[in-house]
């Protein structure tokens, strides 16, 4: 028995329309509250050769006093010895924009500049909750 392409994806558009799901509670501008979104960062980071940690001494020391940081995490790569990965959560993004400008923050730059080679990837996400982070 042969089935056709048009068989198999009408098939499956229509799976949504057969799945049993509970009833949601009606939704009405008197029960939603807006709530401020998170604004989460996840980005790679190259040291030059061998100051992979001087690096990540300098960014800890320079972004502990940050207001509207939730957590600001540097951990090394595995499989770089050069490379590590910052994750940051803030409860805005206009607070995460204005950390650039702490003199903390300036200062810390300046001082690692000369020990970074370059960067990798970067995400920007949305954070939900979790361990240690409110409830949105």
């Amino acid at each position: 028995m042969t089935v056709s392409r048009r068989t198999v994806l009408g098939t499956l558009a229509a799976l949504p329309l057969t799945q049993t799901r509970a009833a949601a509670p009606p939704v009405t501008t008197t029960t939603m509250k807006e709530t401020p979104r998170m604004y989460g960062l996840i980005g790679k980071m190259r040291a030059t050769p061998g100051q992979r940690n001087a690096l990540i001494a300098i960014l800890l020391e320079g972004t502990t006093a940050m207001p509207g940081c939730l957590a600001y995490i540097i951990a090394k790569d595995k499989q770089d010895a050069d490379a590590i990965w910052i994750t940051e959560t803030w409860d805005t993004q206009d607070n995460h924009k204005a950390s650039l400008t702490l003199p903390s923050v300036q200062a810390a730059i300046k001082q690692a500049r000369p020990m970074i080679a370059g960067f990798g990837e970067r995400f920007e996400t949305e954070p939900i909750g979790g361990q240690g982070l409110p409830n949105n």
